[in-house]
């Protein structure tokens, strides 16, 4: 496996892998790497001839206050956790070699990101979606592999690779969970022991709503409320939204297959994201 800094030499090296005629899987990360991460990895090994991983901690996608200085990082860690799936390359540059002096040009997306965590992190997404689409210009890989968990940023770099005609394929890949079912985050490893153990009431109050959805309610505010009172069980706990929305982020009043249940919760400093939609299985 190796690990590269330059963008030039990402080029020369998948240059020659496409001359070879083999596939090209993408995993975007920012490092941080948990099993979530390895599952997406280990999709791509298993449809695609040569794998590559970025791990890169995108400036531009925090807002101030945020948690860029202190977010996770521990490339050695991050290393042989890619190697030990087999990925092929790691692409980790410097900030200054995606980014460059004086970046002027950026990609926004309307619509898909007034809502959920677009609304409480604005310019979020336009962050988002700069850096990935200047990976795929770098990388032009055939698949590119996104979890669920972040299901807000999978529909909006969806919508982008649509809307820009990049030539990529964006696989969708299930959440992967704790085996007491908090969804596997970067972000975990701020939780005090206590907040890691209170914070399972997510998963917990997602499961309570599966069931009375499975049972017929469709009211989105008799669930949303369902949820909210749950999670509120844990009295420190902060929610910054609970919501039900459409696959265009749009509220909605009547619960449809496919439609999503998406929360936002703070334990403490730490802000937790998490998921299901209507009609696949809850873990």
């Amino acid at each position: 496996m190796q690990v590269i800094k330059k963008i030039n030499d990402v080029r020369k090296i998948l240059n020659k892998v496409r001359a070879d005629s083999k596939s090209i899987g993408f995993v975007p990360t920012m490092g941080a790497l948990h099993g979530g991460h390895l599952h997406l990895m280990k999709e791509s090994k298993n449809n695609n001839d040569y794998t590559v991983v970025s791990i890169f901690v995108n400036p531009i996608q925090f807002s101030q206050g945020e948690d860029l200085s202190k977010y996770p990082r521990d490339l050695g860690k991050d290393t042989k956790l890619t190697d030990s799936v087999g990925v092929d390359l790691i692409f980790n540059p410097e900030p200054e070699e995606i980014l460059g002096a004086d970046l002027l040009a950026f990609v926004d997306i309307l619509k898909l990101q007034d809502n959920l965590c677009g609304l409480s992190r604005p310019g979020h997404f336009k962050g988002v979606c700069t850096i990935v689409a200047k990976l795929f210009n770098i990388v032009k890989p055939d698949k590119a592999y996104f979890g669920k968990k972040d299901i807000q940023q999978l529909y909006i770099i969806k919508k982008m690779t649509k809307d820009l005609n990049f030539d990529i394929d964006i696989i969708p890949c299930d959440i992967i969970r704790e085996n007491d079912g908090l969804a596997m985050s970067s972000r975990n490893q701020y939780l005090s022991k206590i907040e890691r153990k209170d914070a399972v009431i997510i998963n917990k109050s997602l499961k309570e709503a599966v069931k009375v959805i499975e049972k017929g309610e469709k009211s989105a505010k008799f669930v949303i409320s369902l949820i909210k009172d749950k999670i509120k069980s844990v009295e420190y706990s902060i929610i910054d939204y609970v919501k039900i929305v459409n696959e265009n982020m749009e509220d909605v009043e009547k619960i449809s297959k496919g439609d999503i249940i998406a929360c936002a919760v703070f334990f403490g400093k730490t802000r937790l994201i998490d998921n299901y939609i209507i009609g696949e299985k809850i873990c």
